[in-house]
């Protein structure tokens, strides 16, 4: 097939609604891919060159047709990627290599797991992974990083030979042990184990004793007031960690106005004031399919157990009530497993233009993914849910 393959600047060089239609065709479309998201991340300051992130988005087209699309950033740090691969720099940098440069394929500051390989088809997803290769190779960087894949983007990253990585994430489904949805929070503490059904009432009981009620808002009702509270509290997450937020106040502006069917805000409030809130984003909901992701949260006053409260139980018993199928709760983290977030494991995918760290990476990664194995295996005699009785 004679595609046509440009590279571009912007995500705005590519018209919405194709990008759009594409992304709906995908195996795991996620929000965090759509044209807005993606436009409003660098139409708001968050994601810039100057933060890191210089895109040379990468479109296949046939005629006036979008065949195929991704995102694709030439990086000079390893921030806001969540697939650490500091070590690797490190050994380019004690053999008198640069390893920056390089190219990510991900969506900034977002550790979702997703389609990335935007395609019509397989022969399409694979000339778009050629041709992001190739973009590699003229600008002559050091490697190329497909972060938080799909199934359908495995297959093509398999079939170009780029070495596959798995991490870990923690997601909840909702699913008991009949295989059929929760009708209540009450029915998802009922399947948990004792211990851990006794620890998640205890936790609930200290928020609701400390006199704290929660509101929540769905879509458009969230209201910029609503949208300026959360954005003081996201704020003072990362200051209190000495850093500065990864994502502007009008990235969120452009949420509301582009995205809001994609959010839900849970507020804290205590005697008729607001002291915390988290955000979550959903994917198809009212669906069989409908998926939530556990995004971003901030306190501005300290109670015991709220963030267990605000970030878990809220959007869990929300989750059940509005029938979304699975909540993902984000990078890393075991302590997620005790409110019944179980592991699961992610994928990157990786090239390394020199041979020598190419072979070294790939022996890495085969002793890395033993371990990954054997972590998964033993986080699974660690679950929270009762055990199924032997028929």
């Amino acid at each position: 097939m004679d595609y046509v393959i440009r590279v571009h600047a912007s995500p705005q060089d590519v018209p919405a609604q194709q990008w759009d239609a594409l992304l709906a065709q995908q195996d795991a479309p996620s929000p965090f891919m759509r044209h807005a998201y993606l436009s409003a991340l660098h139409t708001s300051g968050s994601a810039t060159p100057q933060s890191g992130w210089t895109p040379q988005f990468v479109t296949l087209w046939l005629g006036d047709a979008l065949a195929a699309a991704s995102v694709l950033y030439i990086k000079p740090h390893s921030y806001g990627e969540y697939v650490f691969d500091w070590a690797w720099a490190n050994a380019y940098a004690d053999h008198g290599l640069n390893y920056f440069p390089k190219a990510t394929c991900a969506i900034p500051f977002t550790p979702v797991p997703g389609s990335r390989l935007l395609a019509v088809d397989k022969a399409a997803r694979l000339a778009l992974l050629k041709a992001m290769l190739e973009v590699a190779q003229q600008h002559q960087l050091s490697s190329l990083h497909l972060l938080f894949t799909g199934a359908d983007d495995r297959i093509a990253c398999d079939a170009l030979g780029l070495m596959q990585r798995q991490t870990v994430q923690f997601h909840w489904q909702n699913t008991n042990l009949t295989d059929d949805r929760f009708d209540s929070f009450d029915a998802f503490l009922a399947s948990l184990s004792q211990e851990k059904r006794k620890k998640i009432k205890q936790e609930r009981r200290r928020v609701a004793d400390a006199g704290v009620s929660f509101r929540t808002a769905v879509g458009a009702d969230i209201t910029g007031e609503d949208w300026d509270f959360f954005y003081r509290c996201y704020e003072r997450t990362y200051l209190e960690h000495g850093n500065a937020p990864y994502l502007t106040r009008t990235f969120f502006d452009h949420m509301q106005n582009d995205m809001p069917e994609n959010w839900v805000l849970f507020v804290a409030e205590r005697e008729g004031r607001p002291i915390a809130s988290s955000l979550i984003a959903l994917q198809g909901l009212g669906t069989p399919e409908a998926v939530a992701y556990g995004r971003y949260w901030g306190a501005l006053e300290r109670v015991d157990c709220l963030h267990f409260e605000a970030c878990y139980y809220q959007p869990l018993n929300w989750c059940i009530a509005n029938r979304v199928q699975r909540f993902e709760g984000g990078a890393q983290g075991e302590h997620k497993m005790a409110r019944a977030l179980m592991p699961v494991a992610t994928y990157s995918a990786h090239w390394l233009a020199h041979p020598a760290f190419a072979d070294a990476v790939e022996r890495f990664l085969e002793r890395e993914a033993a371990g990954i194995g054997n972590y998964l295996e033993h986080l699974a005699e660690r679950s929270p849910f009762k055990q199924q009785e032997p028929q």
